[in-house]
């Protein structure tokens, strides 16, 4: 089940308890890196494109309840 993304005009709110600022988000990202190395053969990346991006789960971190998450409207969002 993926979870929709907050948006300029939604955030995320747990359903269970009301948080709305502390969540652990497993995500699955698929990426275009462009990687430097040095002489020394250590790598940097320096230019990182996100082809495509799936958030599969969002944890509370206050109740421990996982996918209880729903979009609910910012404050002020609307104005």
């Amino acid at each position: 089940m993926t979870v929709p993304q907050p948006t300029a005009e939604t955030r995320w709110r747990c359903a269970l308890c009301g948080n709305l600022t502390r969540f652990d988000v497993t995500r699955s990202s698929k990426v275009v890196e462009y990687v430097h190395l040095d002489l020394a053969g250590e790598p940097k990346v320096e230019e990182r494109e996100v082809v495509s991006e799936t958030i599969e789960s969002v944890r509370c971190r206050w109740c421990n309840a996982e996918n209880q998450v729903e979009l609910v409207d910012r404050p002020g969002a609307g104005s």
